[in-house]
């Protein structure tokens, strides 16, 4: 057993023994049906924090030669499933985190050399009774050599795999270097029984093809069948609000919301479980990435960039194209590869059926804000959210003519006109106005309700039980009298049934008059 050859599983048994363990174990069955076939490379991209660490080190421990795992994994799930054992401790195992190396050279020649020696080093050692191993003619010769003298193949495991592209993400030629070195280690080799690479972006494309296409690739837009393998899932979420005493409605709500089909809802790791070690709901996303990251990627000029981002903070779904994202942090050309690249970082949510990507949670909602306050560009935009406490109180207070005052400056300093010509937009600054609502209502938009679809619904949460539910209808270019008449005539209320009161809103801009002019009329209705 070496450093990085076949090490022994003290990192997976260091997770096993925490207060706080999910049991990820069925990856193995997955991994298990790759081993020497084809789409025995596996790539998999996730977010910071979203256990891809703790994965690597299971694969270590149930792979590597260099310890005895049975006793742990025997406990686990994998252990219920048919000849489960198979393939324990079993192979030749090459454990590595790329950033440890980067951070410890200057160039990618540094970086490359000081890999092949660390790996040929613990080679030395194991394989010392052999005299003809090649060390000299580069690191797939050795394997080679190796292979055929032991007859036992290799794991390969490569934790931060795309750190190159994140540190360095102007040198292109260091990029290229590494991927084909990648290449030529890996692809068609007769060594490697399984390669797992993990990393937060993708495989990086040059022009329409990879240097490394022999990889499957499974990410935030498509997780295939990994779906629930790299983050918790609902039900353990559950199981874990179950024994810790913590409320399910506000797990969801600070940190669900990364829908990877139509199964699999994940939440954040390091989110839930720091919540439960210090027993509150807090942003924790912010210990972990800074909001100049975001910051930096909302500020680009590119054309619908801005309105996108406002859509989505009123809580809207954007359709987004990620197929021109070139899978690094500096090819930007598009707003679409903006949003892009914030799927791949955690920064947004992605459905794959309908292509539309949203912010999924009060967590990012947060961080957005937070990097928003920083950007000139969105002053008028954080005015509009931070007065909508005020607006929220209006409304409820039945203060019509206020309301209508204050959606009309959300109107003229937030919204860029050109877009602003159409009931769509009146609703996604009707919501950035109301975006404090959120802090005590869950926001429905064209909720199926009596003979139609209520534009907007808020429905009192677990904060805020005893709140009266918001009814609001919008038109354009016709009359705030007309859309509560609507209310009433489509018996939009009917949906509502558990409530004995509600209040009806009803918002109108009027195109043509010069100082974008809004009318809001509010009503209780009891039933």
């Amino acid at each position: 057993m070496g450093i990085y050859l076949n090490p022994r599983n003290n990192g997976f048994a260091e997770a096993c023994e925490s207060d706080i363990y999910i049991d990820k174990s069925e990856l193995i069955a997955f991994t298990n049906k790759k081993l020497g076939k084809l789409g025995k490379c596996i790539c998999v991209s996730r977010p910071r924090r979203f256990g891809k660490s703790v994965n690597m080190n299971m694969l270590s421990a149930f792979y590597s030669r260099g310890c005895d795992s049975r006793e742990m994994f025997e406990k686990l799930k994998i252990a219920k499933m048919p000849g489960w054992d198979k393939h324990l401790n079993q192979y030749n195992v090459i454990h590595i985190n790329m950033q440890r190396f980067l951070s410890n050279s200057h160039s990618m020649d540094e970086l490359l050399d000081l890999l092949k020696n660390a790996l040929f080093k613990d080679f030395r050692r194991a394989y010392k009774k052999y005299d003809d191993i090649d060390y000299n003619n580069g690191l797939s010769f050795c394997m080679d050599d190796i292979y055929s003298l032991e007859n036992i193949q290799f794991v390969v495991l490569i934790d931060e795999w795309d750190c190159i592209f994140r540190e360095h993400k102007d040198d292109k030629k260091a990029q290229e270097k590494y991927l084909d070195f990648i290449r030529d280690w890996l692809k068609d080799q007769s060594y490697v029984a399984l390669a797992y690479m993990t990393g937060i972006l993708p495989i990086k494309k040059y022009g329409t093809h990879s240097a490394l296409n022999m990889f499957d690739e499974y990410s935030m837009v498509d997780s295939g069948e990994i779906a629930g393998r790299t983050g918790f899932t609902e039900d353990e979420v559950e199981e874990l609000c179950t024994k810790y005493g913590m409320d399910i409605e506000q797990m969801r709500y600070w940190y669900d919301g990364y829908q990877l089909n139509d199964d699999v809802h994940l939440y954040c790791p390091r989110s839930v479980v720091a919540s439960i070690d210090r027993k509150r709901f807090d942003n924790y996303w912010s210990k972990t990435e800074t909001f100049e990251a975001l910051s930096k990627y909302i500020r680009f000029d590119f054309d619908g960039l801005n309105e996108a981002v406002s859509r989505l903070l009123s809580g809207e779904r954007v359709a987004v194209d990620i197929r021109s994202f070139q899978n690094d942090m500096y090819s930007m050309q598009t707003k679409d590869d903006i949003l892009t690249l914030l799927i791949h970082l955690g920064y947004l949510g992605y459905l794959f059926d309908t292509k539309e990507t949203y912010i999924p949670n009060k967590e990012i909602f947060d961080e957005f804000v937070t990097a928003m306050k920083f950007e000139g560009k969105w002053k008028q935009t954080i005015e509009a959210v931070e007065k909508s406490r005020e607006l929220l109180a209006l409304t409820l207070a039945g203060r019509s003519d206020e309301v209508a005052a204050h959606i009309e400056e959300v109107h003229r300093q937030g919204c860029d006109p050109k877009y602003y010509n159409n009931e769509q937009a009146l609703r996604y600054t009707v919501l950035i106005a109301y975006f404090y609502a959120r802090e005590k209502y869950t926001v429905f938009q064209e909720l199926p309700s009596g003979n139609g679809y209520a534009d907007i619904v808020f429905l009192p949460n677990f904060q805020n039980p005893d709140g009266i539910p918001i009814l609001v209808e919008l038109k354009y270019d016709k009359s705030a009298k007309s859309a509560i008449q609507q209310i009433k005539d489509r018996h939009y209320p009917d949906v509502l049934k558990n409530y004995d009161k509600i209040l009806l809103v009803g918002i109108n801009y009027d195109k043509d008059s010069d100082n974008k002019k809004h009318e809001c009329i509010i009503e209780e209705f009891v039933k």
